[in-house]
């Protein structure tokens, strides 16, 4: 049998044969792409290639790309691991030209790797093609219906529908017919019941789509018109997963030996065999393809937290856990065991894992232990919840509290609707289904943005950055268009040259102005949009012809360069300081601050700290001059030393910044300063957790350091002075704070005190009345503890118990309600209800369990009143 890495080997081979260009995967996580946060397909490294926004390196290349789907029209995250052929994360082999060959070569050279290189038999193929489309007035394909009949029998080639043989990149930009390759993995009997091209696109899992040829020859504008691309250029996509399944004979991807190795690992833990249980078996599918997305995501610098990528990262990762914890067992952190192994599964296509294996293996370590514990307190939640609606004789758990368990906890609508049947409720399925509707919406709204097309002003090359020389520079308008969001418009402005620095590598964009001689545009930001420096305006200009003069905010400018350059030497004095596991993972630079993320797995100690402070700002009074070179070949620039980021993707050539070839080489495509001496100084304001394995600084230069030393100095003289000027502030300081405890210590004593006097006298003021010890009293107290314990101690005296105490706290009104063992067993009292009903005199709410509630409210006057009506319901 062919294995997985043969079969991506042989792919590869085979187009470098036909002279293509075998280039690396891009990364899972995309930096510069507005549209996308994750790479969901292999054409998306080469957009600005179809956009024109670029010119390619090569004319043919080749790769296999990391993908990740979980929404929108390509996946549900929720049906991963449900069938036997969705996934979050998957390969995609394509082989692209850019302006060079089109249908003839590309459908010639498919159907030569599909049945001569992996001998897929032929009569189980089948090929679509595009049938037309009377909206968009475009006639059938007909020319690669033609070009098919020279491979492939008449009967095997099927005319497609727009939806599934009309590619789009989305709702405008350039597409194109697509051909489809399909395949009948069906057996021989079920063959002879019904043909296969009945089944072509009609989600048989076992008549699958497992290439498609993508003939790019259209723009589609924002107006939905389409117009023709002046090159013409191919764009294909294979499942290799897909693509795996068929060549080994298997009815499912995930018993291919992509899946299996991790998925045999599971069970042999989980003591399951695949395959025995549905349920078992969802859990074990989910969690090996879930640890692929979370593992290599993190690896390409992406780490779970609650927002954009991040999110959707931890969203997944607790998926899996959860599934794990509910069908598997797996009540302690599971998933990080299988990094290892799937390291060394991806080592030689993937190396970034195998690279940062101990790295991601401890940050998804922690986020499970993390997620178990919000588990357990989502179990109590809705233990709670069911309690809540037995005790009302409900029968149906109300939606809003399903989907609280979703949202907040991970519980995912099934598991709910289990546990509520357990209790005899059921679930309002679909107030549940509304809620999530709902949230969808709002999100769809928050990220609304209608863009228009691109209107050109003038032919021009690829737009010329100028700004490592120069802060201004006369420029024209080469093209703008308009973006709505959030009801505000912008205008995004592409000049011929610009010295505006766009957001990229952690250093914000530049700002300042686009001047002519008739009109001043402020530029409010400037960003990337892959590999177009775009310029945000509030104002469109009016003369599009005009020459401009292009003036970067020189001060900001300066300020962020200081951050950006003493980021480097900070990542450098890490490294010495604390050993050479400590790699960036993150940063921003702007003109105020630098923050800093690199992984380590221990606070930083004081000491540790002002070492990596000392040797920074030794650097600084160095003034050690800038060595910045440009277009170094990649490979050149690794031997200098200089660190390549994971996650990021780089050219063939790169930019080296060097501050002293013995301390600090990077490649870096941002702004710095001449000399460090031009930084000032350093000083590390903050160093804490943002995640697991990964610490953050945050630290000022220059003016910022200054200003944050003076600020410091001022509160230290004014805290001196409130201590009347001592010679030693930190003694007084920490006398008055040791006062302050004992104090409060005494303060307690006298409390408890009290409050034991106050328990005695009400045992002693008890009424034994109809087979119950009552005590129903207005008192003081000085917390909401205090008359906890109070109703405990109670409790513990009496066993037939009743007591109500409606309480002065701080003058704030609260009642308790408490109920003794024996008591409650009769069923005739419950403190819940009780304590709602009792709850309106004081102008609150509360409740708690069928023995104990508590409430809180507006009204201090109600006291008396909340006794008046005890006595009424206890009477």
């Amino acid at each position: 049998m062919m294995d997985a890495a043969i079969i991506r080997r042989k792919f590869l081979d085979f187009f470098r044969s036909k002279g293509h260009q075998i280039v690396p995967s891009a990364p899972l996580v995309l930096k510069n792409d507005p549209t996308l946060l994750f790479t969901n397909s292999g054409m998306v490294q080469f957009k600005d290639n179809f956009l024109g926004n670029s010119v390619p390196t090569y004319k043919r290349v080749a790769d296999t790309q990391k993908c990740l789907r979980v929404s929108g029209k390509h996946n549900d995250l929720e049906d991963v691991g449900l069938d036997t052929y969705h996934h979050t994360m998957f390969e995609m082999l394509g082989n692209w030209s850019f302006g060079d060959y089109f249908k003839k070569e590309a459908i010639a050279w498919a159907w030569e790797l599909l049945t001569v290189v992996y001998q897929l038999p032929k009569d189980r193929l089948y090929v679509t093609v595009f049938g037309g489309d009377v909206t968009d007035k475009l006639p059938a394909d007909d020319e690669a219906e033609q070009l098919w009949k020279l491979h492939v029998a008449p009967e095997k080639i099927l005319y497609g529908k727009k939806k599934d043989n009309f590619w789009e990149m989305g709702e405008s930009g350039p597409c194109g017919p697509c051909s489809e390759v399909h395949i009948d993995l069906r057996s021989e009997e079920e063959i002879k019941k019904k043909a296969g091209r009945e089944l072509v696109n009609a989600d048989h899992p076992q008549v699958i789509e497992i290439w498609n040829l993508v003939f790019i020859q259209f723009n589609r504008l924002a107006s939905g018109a389409l117009e023709p691309l002046p090159e013409k250029h191919v764009d294909t996509g294979m499942g290799f997963e897909r693509l795996c399944m068929a060549i080994q004979g298997k009815t499912s991807n995930y018993d291919t030996d992509v899946f299996r190795p991790l998925m045999d690992f599971i069970a042999l833990h989980a003591q399951a065999t695949y395959g025995e249980d549905v349920k078992k078996d969802v859990a074990i599918r989910v969690m090996a393809d879930h640890v692929r997305a979370v593992s290599f995501a993190i690896a390409d610098g992406q780490l779970p937290s609650n927002t954009g990528a991040g999110y959707v990262i931890r969203r997944i990762l607790r998926r899996a856990v959860r599934y794990g914890f509910s069908y598997l067992g797996f009540k302690e952190p599971f998933m990080h065991r299988l990094v290892p192994l799937l390291a060394l599964q991806m080592k030689d296509v993937f190396p970034e894992l195998h690279l940062q294996e101990e790295f991601v293996s401890r940050v998804i370590h922690e986020e499970e232990q993390s997620f178990l514990k919000t588990l357990e307190n989502g179990l109590r939640r809705i233990e709670q919840f069911t309690d809540e609606a037995m005790q009302r004789n409900e029968k149906v758990l109300p939606s809003p509290k399903a989907f609280e368990l979703y949202d907040t906890f991970g519980f995912p609508f099934d598991l709910t609707s289990l546990i509520a049947r357990e209790k005899g409720l059921s679930i309002d399925e679909k107030g549940f289904k509304d809620e999530m509707a709902l949230q969808k919406s709002r999100s769809r709204a928050d990220a609304a943005k209608e863009t228009g097309d691109w209107i050109n002003v003038r032919e021009a090359e690829k737009p010329e950055f100028v700004g490592y020389e120069f802060l201004e520079t006369a420029s024209r308008l080469v093209r703008y268009r308009t973006v709505r969001q959030k009801n505000k418009e912008l205008f995004q402005l592409v000049f011929d040259r610009t010295p505006f620095y766009a957001e990229s590598g952690g250093q914000v964009g530049d700002t300042g102005i686009a001047r002519s001689n008739s009109e001043k545009i402020e530029i409010i930001d400037t960003r990337r949009e892959n590999d177009l420096i775009i310029h945000l305006a509030e104002k469109l200009p009016t003369d599009k012809e005009s020459e401009f003069q292009l003036v970067v905010d020189a001060r900001k400018r300066r300020q962020t360069m200081r951050n950006h350059s003493a980021t480097h030497l900070l990542h450098a004095a890490l490294r010495l300081v604390l050993g050479k596991h400590v790699e960036q993972k993150g940063s921003l630079v702007n003109e105020k601050v630098l923050r800093f993320d690199f992984s380590h797995f221990a606070a930083m100690t004081d000491e540790e700290i002002a070492k990596v402070e000392s040797i920074v700002n030794d650097k600084i009074r160095e003034n050690v001059t800038l060595s910045e070179q440009r277009n170094v070949p990649i490979e050149k620039a690794k031997s200098m030393g200089a660190m390549a980021l994971f996650g990021e993707k780089y050219g063939e050539f790169v930019r080296v910044i060097t501050f002293d070839p013995s301390y600090s080489v990077e490649l870096c495509g941002g702004t710095h300063v001449p000399a460090t001496g031009s930084i000032g100084f350093f000083k590390i304001i903050s160093e804490s957790s943002v995640a697991a394995g990964v610490r953050r600084i945050e630290a000022v230069t220059g003016e910022g350091a200054e200003s944050y030393v003076n600020g410091t100095i001022t509160l230290i003289s004014a805290v001196k002075s409130l201590l009347k000027s001592p010679r030693d502030p930190v003694a007084s300081l920490q006398h008055l704070i040791e006062e302050r405890h004992s104090l409060e210590k005494r303060l307690e004593e006298l409390h408890l005190e009290r409050t034991n006097q106050l328990r005695e006298a009400l045992i002693a003021g008890a009424i034994k009345q109809n087979d119950k010890t009552q005590i129903i009293e207005k008192i003081t107290l000085p917390s909401s503890d205090a008359l906890k314990n109070l109703a405990y101690a109670l409790r513990n005296q009496f066993d037939d118990l009743l007591l109500v105490l409606a309480a002065n706290i701080d003058n704030k009104p609260q009642v308790a309600v408490m109920i003794g063992e024996r008591l409650l067993q009769t069923g005739k009292y419950h403190a819940g209800n009780m304590v709602k009903e009792l709850s309106r005199e004081i102008q609150g709410g509360g409740g708690g369990q069928p023995f104990f509630a508590t409430a809180g409210g507006k009204n201090l006057d109600g006291l008396d009143a909340v006794i008046r009506k005890a006595l009424q319901m206890v009477a």
